[in-house]
C-alpha cells in the first residue's frame, strides 16, 4: 500500500473514531507489588483530529499511548478497551496476539518517537529502513520500495531525496532525522500516528518546522495524531483538544481554545501557570541590577572574549569546521549570561573552551585571569576547581553505581578536600539542603530520582567548591514545565546565595529571559545580537533574532496563530 492508497483508506473511515479508549487501566509488576500507571482513562480521537496528551513525567501519558500501539513491557497488567480503525474493521489491541499485533502496527497506527537517533538504525541507509515497514506489510520489490522512500521523503521535505536515500542517518540534522522517523510512519497511510514528545530535543526554529510537517500530516495524509509532550507551546499550536492527566487519571479535557482560556481544574492551572514566558525575566534582571554595588560594571570580569576563534581540524586533505568566529563578550562577577542559537551555532563550543574541554584556536579567551589561548593542561589544572558544570542530562552524568551523596561529594575527594566520601557528608548534606533535596536522598541512587530531583543534585554537585563561575548547559530542557519551574527557582536562589557567574546555555528563549541578566544570540558561529533581555527580547534588531522569537511557541492558541504566519513571512523574506 502506497501513502496515497493509506490517505483513502483513512478518509474512508472517517465514520468512527481512528482509536478509542475505554476505561483503561494499566499496572505493572514491582518486587514491591503492583504499580497502578493509568487508572480508568477513556479516550477518543477522530479522523484528521490532533489530541494532545499532557501532563507530569509519571502521569501516565506515555503509557496510555504505547497500550495503543501494543508497545508494553511484559511485566504491564492492562484491562478495559483500546479500539483502533483498521482496514478489517475495528479492533482491542488489548486483546491482540503479538503476531496480530504487527499486522495494525504500520497500516493502522504508527509511532513517532522522542529521540529519532534511538530510532534509527545506523548501520542502515534510511531508504532501506522506510522500504523495510512497506515489506513488512506486503510484496515489494526493491525498485518499488526505494521509489516509494524517495516519495515519502520528498513529501516530508527532505531535500534531493533521489540522492540522500542512499544516506546513513548520522549524515543527517538531529530536525532531518526526525522527518525520517515521520517519514517511517506515514509511508504505509496510517489512520493514526501516536507522537512521542517528537519535539524535545529540538531548537525552536527545527521546532517549528516539524509542527508545521505535523500540521500538514493531517491534511495531506488523513492521519489522526496523538501527541504526548509537556511544552504548552506546542499544544497551544497544534492541537485541536486537549487531555490533562494527572498521576494516572484523566483530570481534565476540553478543546484547546476552551482549556487555555478557561482551565477547570487547579492542576491544570498551575501547569499553565508554570510556563515561561517571554517577558517575565525583566523586572527581576532590572532588580539585580540595582542591587550590584557601586563600581561593579568596572570591574575585572570572571570572562572576557575577544576576537575568539575555535577550528576543529579537517579530516587528511581537508580544511577545518570554524565553529566560532570572531566572537568577543564578558561575564563580570555575579552576572549571567544567556548564550542563545540552534545546533551548530557554537554556543556549546564556547562553553566547553571556558572549562579547558577545548582548544582555542585563536583570539583572546580570559578565565578567571588566565588566557586560554595556547594555555598547558599542567596549568589550568588549578583553576579547574573554581569553575562549576551543570549539564544537560544528569542521568548520564552521574555514576549508576554511586549514590547520591557520593556523586555530589565528588568534587572534594577530587580536589583533595576530603578523603572519601563519608568524611565530605555534613557538607553534602548541607549542599542538598540549598538545592531542596531532603538530606535522606543522599543515600539513593540516581535512578531512584526523578529528572527535576537529579538536575537539583546536579547543581549541588556544581556549586560543591563554591566556584566563581558555573557553565549550564541546556540544564533544563528535558524538564516538564513544573518541574522546570522549581529547578529556576533553586538556580536563582543559589545565585543569589553564592553569587557566582554564569554561562546559561540553551536554546529556549523564555527561560534565558527568566535567569539571565544579559543575552547573547548565536548563529553559525557568529555572535549576532547582545543586550539585556528587554533590548534582546522586545525590540531584536537582527534578523535571525526575530527569527528565533516568532519560532517560540507560546501557551495560547490564538496568539499562536498569529505568531505562525508571522514566522511564515520571515522565513519567506530570508
Amino acid at each position: 500500500m502506497n501513502a496515497n492508497e493509506g490517505q483513502r483508506s483513512s478518509q474512508a473511515s472517517g465514520s468512527g473514531d481512528a482509536v478509542r479508549i475505554d476505561d483503561l487501566t494499566v499496572s505493572f509488576a514491582t518486587d514491591a507489588g503492583a504499580v497502578k500507571a493509568v487508572d480508568g482513562v477513556s479516550l477518543h480521537v477522530a479522523p484528521g483530529e490532533v489530541l494532545a496528551i499532557v501532563g507530569e513525567s509519571g502521569s501516565g501519558k506515555t503509557v496510555t499511548a504505547r497500550t495503543i500501539l501494543g508497545l508494553l513491557p511484559e511485566t504491564a497488567t492492562s484491562s478495559g478497551a483500546v479500539v483502533v480503525s483498521t482496514d478489517k474493521g475495528d479492533v482491542d489491541v488489548v486483546t491482540l496476539t503479538n503476531r496480530q499485533m504487527r499486522e495494525v502496527r504500520g497500516p493502522a497506527v504508527s509511532m513517532v518517537f522522542q529521540e529519532p537517533s534511538t530510532a534509527l538504525n545506523p548501520v542502515y541507509k534510511v531508504g532501506w529502513q522506510i522500504a523495510e515497514g512497506l515489506r513488512a506489510h506486503g510484496k515489494l520489490s526493491k525498485k518499488e520500495g526505494r521509489a516509494q522512500a524517495i516519495d515519502i521523503l520528498r513529501r516530508v521535505g527532505i531535500p534531493d531525496p533521489e540522492t540522500r536515500v542512499d544516506y546513513y542517518p548520522h549524515q543527517f540534522s538531529g530536525g532531518q532525522k526526525q522527518r525520517i522517523v515521520i517519514a517511517m510512519a506515514l509511508v504505509l497511510g496510517p489512520r493514526l500516528i501516536v507522537a512521542d514528545e517528537p519535539t524535545t530535543a529540538l531548537d525552536v526554529t527545527v521546532q517549528a518546522e516539524i509542527l508545521d510537517l505535523l500540521r500538514r500530516c493531517r491534511v495531506e495524509f488523513g492521519s489522526a495524531i496523538v501527541l504526548i509532550t509537556h511544552n504548552m507551546g506546542v499544544v497551544a499550536d497544534l492541537a485541536d483538544r486537549v487531555a490533562v492527566m494527572y498521576n494516572g487519571t484523566l483530570v481534565e479535557e476540553a478543546d484547546v481554545s476552551t482549556l487555555f482560556a478557561d482551565p477547570k481544574q487547579e492542576y491544570t492551572k498551575k501547569l499553565l501557570a508554570a510556563v515561561p514566558r517571554i517577558g517575565e525575566g525583566t523586572v527581576q534582571a532590572r532588580e539585580r541590577l540595582a542591587d550590584r554595588p557601586k563600581g561593579w560594571a568596572e570591574s575585572e570580569p570572571v570572562v572576557a572574549a575577544s576576537g575568539l576563534r575555535i577550528q576543529y581540524p579537517g579530516r587528511i586533505g581537508q580544511k577545518g569546521f570554524v565553529a566560532v568566529d570572531g566572537v568577543s563578550f564578558a561575564i563580570r562577577p555575579g552576572e549571567v549570561l544567556g548564550l542563545v542559537g540552534e545546533s551548530g551555532s557554537g554556543k556549546t563550543t564556547i562553553g566547553r573552551a571556558i572549562a579547558g574541554l577545548t582548544k582555542v584556536t585563536g583570539g583572546s579567551l580570559q578565565v578567571l585571569g588566565y588566557e586560554m589561548n595556547g594555555v598547558s593542561e599542567r596549568r589550568f589544572r588549578d583553576v579547574r576547581d573554581r569553575i562549576g558544570f551543570v549539564f544537560q542530562d544528569p542521568a548520564s552524568s552521574f555514576n549508576p553505581l554511586l549514590t547520591i551523596a557520593q556523586c555530589v561529594a565528588e568534587p572534594y575527594i577530587v580536589h583533595g578536600q576530603a578523603s572519601n566520601a563519608a568524611d565530605a557528608r555534613d557538607r553534602v548534606d548541607e549542599l542538598l539542603e540549598a538545592v531542596q533535596l531532603p538530606r535522606a536522598y543522599g543515600d539513593r541512587y540516581p535512578h531512584e530520582l526523578s529528572g527535576g530531583q537529579r538536575q537539583r543534585a546536579s547543581l549541588a554537585r556544581a556549586i560543591a567548591l563554591k566556584p566563581p563561575l558555573l557553565i549550564a548547559d541546556e540544564p533544563t530542557s528535558a524538564l516538564d514545565v513544573s518541574v522546570q519551574q522549581k529547578v529556576l527557582e533553586v538556580f536563582a536562589d543559589l545565585q543569589r546565595e553564592f553569587g557566582f557567574a554564569c554561562l546559561f546555555i540553551s536554546h529556549d528563549l523564555a527561560v534565558v529571559d527568566i535567569v539571565a541578566d544579559r543575552i547573547a544570540v548565536m548563529h553559525h558561529g557568529r555572535l549576532v545580537e547582545e543586550g539585556t533581555g528587554e533590548q534582546v527580547l522586545s525590540v531584536p534588531e537582527d534578523a535571525y533574532t526575530r527569527r528565533l522569537l516568532a519560532s517560540l511557541p507560546v501557551p495560547d492558541p490564538e496568539q499562536q496563530a498569529k505568531r505562525r504566519e508571522a514566522l511564515r513571512e520571515l522565513v519567506g523574506e530570508g
